[in-house]
C-alpha cells in the first residue's frame, strides 16, 4: 500500500480538510442543539424528559459507539467507516429538518450520535495514516482546533439561524457541512486497515452500551417518577449488573474493547480525571446556560449564542497556552490550577442575582472557560505519554471513551440534579408562602402538578411552569430557578475541586518513569 510519504501533499491536505470539516460539525451539532432546544419545545411540545433527550440521545449513542466504530475502522477500513459515518450524519441531520414530533427528534438525534462516532473514529484513524512525525502532530493539533471552533461558534450560528429561519435551519446547516466534509475527503482518502486487528469484542460493546443506556434512562426518568419508584430502582440494579458483566467480559477477553489493566498505571488514572472534571465544570454548561438564557432569562437565541462565546472562546487559544506552560510547570499542576480556577468561577457565577445583566455573567463564564482550557489542552497528549509506547493506541481509545461517555452521563446527572433542586426550592418557597406543605392557599396546585412545573422550569419552560401554577408570578419562579442554579453551581465547584486534588495526586511526577512530552503525536495504527 502507498506510504504516506509517497502521497502528493495536496492529497494529504485535502484529507485533512475533509476530516477537519467533520470535526467542526460534530461539536457544532452538540452545542447548537442546546440553543435550539427551547425553540423545539415551543414548536413541538414534549415533556421535560423528552426535551432532555435531544442532547442526551446524541451524547449517549456517540459515547457508547465510539470504541466499536474504532474497531470497525481497523477491521473493515478507515475510509469506509468515515465516509459511511459522515454520510449518515448528513442524512440524519436532513431528516431532522422534517421531523414531525419530539419522538422523531430524539430518535434521529440518537442515530446522529452513532453516525458521529463512525465519522470521528474513522476520520482520526485515517488521518494518522496520512502524516508522520511533526506533520502528524500539526495535523492533529489543527483537528483539535477545529473541534474548538465548532464548540465555540455553534451557539452563535444556531442563534442566528433560529432568529432568521427557525430551529430546523440549525440541522440543515449541519447537513450541509457534513456533505462538504464528504465531498472534500471522498476523492482523496485512501483505504487503510489494521491487518493484525483481532475480532470485535461484541459482548463487551453490548454490555458497555447497556450499562450506559440503563443508567442514563434511570437518571433522566427519576425526577418525574421519583427515586423510590420500582422501575427506577430496577433500572439502576440492571445498570450495575451490566457494569459487572462488562468488567468480567473485558478481563477474560483476548481482544478486549477496553484493556482495564492500563488502570494499574497511576498517572493513567490521573489523566482520566481530566475529562471527567471538564465535564462538570465546562461541558454541562454548554447545555444548561443556553437553556437558562433563552428560557428563564428571556434573551434571544442570538444574544444567548453571543454570550456563550465568553465560555467557549477561550478554547481557541488557552490549550496552546497550557502546552507552553508545561515547559516551566508540570502538567498536573497546570491542569489542577485550571480546574481550581474554574471551580472558583462557578461559585462566582452561582452568586449572581436573578436580575444580573448579560455583561455581569461574561466575566465568570470567561474565567470558567480559561480554567477548563488548561487541562483541555493537555489531556489528549497526556493520555498517550503516561503509558508504555506500545500501549498508546488502547490508552487513546480508553481516554476517548471516558471523555465522550462521561459527557453523556454528566449531562444526565446534572440535569436530574437541577430538576431536583428546582423542585425542592419551589416546594419550600411555596410552602413558606402558604405556611403549610399541602399548599391550601394556592387552589388547584397539588404535589404532582408542582413536580411537573418544577421539571418544566428546570428545562427552561418558564411559561409552561407558570401555566401549571395559577397565581404564581413568573418573576417568583425565575428567582427559585436562580436559587437552584446557585446550589447546582456550588455542587459542580465541589466536584471540580475534588477532581483537581485527585489530579495533583495521580499526576505527580513518577521518578522511575521518564515522561514523554505532553503534546506527543497521536499514535499510528499498525497497518500501512
Amino acid at each position: 500500500m502507498t506510504s504516506s510519504i509517497d502521497r502528493p501533499a495536496s492529497a494529504r491536505w485535502m484529507v485533512l480538510l475533509g476530516v477537519c470539516s467533520a470535526a467542526v460539525v460534530l461539536p457544532l451539532s452538540f452545542s447548537a442543539g442546546a440553543i435550539a432546544t427551547p425553540a423545539i419545545g415551543r414548536a413541538l411540545g414534549g415533556s421535560p424528559v423528552a426535551l432532555n433527550w435531544i442532547t442526551n440521545a446524541f451524547m449517549l449513542s456517540f459515547g457508547s459507539c465510539l470504541m466499536a466504530a474504532g474497531a470497525l475502522s481497523d477491521q473493515f477500513g478507515r475510509r469506509r467507516v468515515f465516509l459511511a459515518g459522515i454520510a449518515a450524519f448528513a442524512l440524519f441531520s436532513l431528516l431532522l429538518t422534517i421531523a414531525p414530533d419530539i419522538v422523531w427528534i430524539d430518535v434521529l438525534r440518537g442515530a446522529q450520535g452513532i453516525a458521529a462516532a463512525g465519522a470521528l473514529a474513522g476520520g482520526s484513524a485515517a488521518l494518522a495514516q496520512e502524516f508522520d512525525g511533526h506533520a502528524q502532530t500539526r495535523a492533529f493539533s489543527l483537528l483539535g482546533t477545529t473541534f474548538g471552533v465548532g464548540l465555540a461558534f455553534g451557539p452563535v450560528l444556531a442563534g442566528a439561524l433560529i432568529e432568521a429561519a427557525g430551529w430546523r435551519a440549525v440541522f440543515a446547516s449541519t447537513a450541509v457541512i457534513g456533505v462538504i466534509a464528504l465531498l472534500l475527503a471522498a476523492p482523496w482518502m485512501r483505504e487503510t486497515r489494521n491487518p493484525s486487528a483481532g475480532r470485535i469484542d461484541w459482548p463487551g460493546i453490548v454490555s458497555f452500551t447497556a450499562m450506559l443506556c440503563l443508567f442514563t434512562v434511570a437518571i433522566l426518568e427519576a425526577p418525574a417518577r421519583g427515586w423510590s419508584d420500582p422501575a427506577i430502582r430496577a433500572l439502576f440494579v440492571a445498570a450495575v449488573f451490566a457494569l459487572a458483566a462488562f468488567v468480567a467480559i473485558e478481563r477474560r477477553s483476548a481482544h478486549p474493547m477496553l484493556d482495564l489493566s492500563l488502570f494499574r498505571y497511576r498517572r493513567f488514572i490521573g489523566v482520566q480525571m481530566l475529562p471527567i472534571a471538564t465535564c462538570y465544570c465546562f461541558v454541562v454548561l454548554l447545555v444548561l446556560l443556553p437553556i437558562r438564557f433563552v428560557g428563564i432569562d428571556g434573551h434571544t437565541p442570538l444574544i444567548s449564542g453571543l454570550m456563550m462565546l465568553a465560555l467557549c472562546g477561550p478554547m481557541l487559544f488557552v490549550p496552546s497556552l497550557a502546552v507552553w506552560l508545561t515547559r516551566h510547570v508540570s502538567p498536573g499542576v497546570v491542569s489542577a490550577a485550571g480546574l481550581l480556577m474554574s471551580a472558583a468561577a462557578l461559585v462566582w457565577l452561582g452568586r449572581l442575582p436573578a436580575d444580573a445583566t448579560p455583561f455581569a455573567m461574561l466575566a465568570p463564564m470567561a474565567a470558567i472557560g480559561i480554567g477548563a482550557g488548561l487541562p483541555w489542552g493537555l489531556m489528549d497528549g497526556l493520555s498517550v505519554s503516561v503509558v508504555p509506547k506500545e500501549r498508546a493506541g488502547m490508552a487513546t481509545g480508553i481516554f476517548s471513551t471516558t471523555r465522550v461517555a462521561g459527557e453523556g452521563l454528566a449531562l444526565a446527572m446534572v440535569s436530574a440534579a437541577l430538576s431536583a433542586l428546582v423542585s425542592a426550592r419551589l416546594r419550600a418557597a411555596l410552602s413558606s408562602l402558604s405556611s403549610l406543605s399541602s399548599l391550601p392557599s394556592l387552589p388547584g396546585i397539588d404535589r404532582d402538578r408542582l413536580a411537573a412545573a418544577a421539571q418544566q422550569l428546570a428545562t427552561g419552560d418558564l411559561a409552561g411552569a407558570a401555566a401549571r401554577l395559577p397565581g404564581v408570578r413568573a418573576a417568583f419562579l425565575r428567582e427559585q430557578y436562580v436559587d437552584a442554579f446557585s446550589l447546582l453551581a456550588d455542587g459542580l465547584a465541589i466536584v471540580t475541586v475534588l477532581a483537581a486534588l485527585a489530579t495533583l495526586h495521580y499526576l505527580r511526577p513518577d521518578p522511575q518513569t521518564a515522561t514523554r512530552i505532553t503534546n506527543a503525536p497521536v499514535p499510528e495504527a499498525a497497518d500501512r
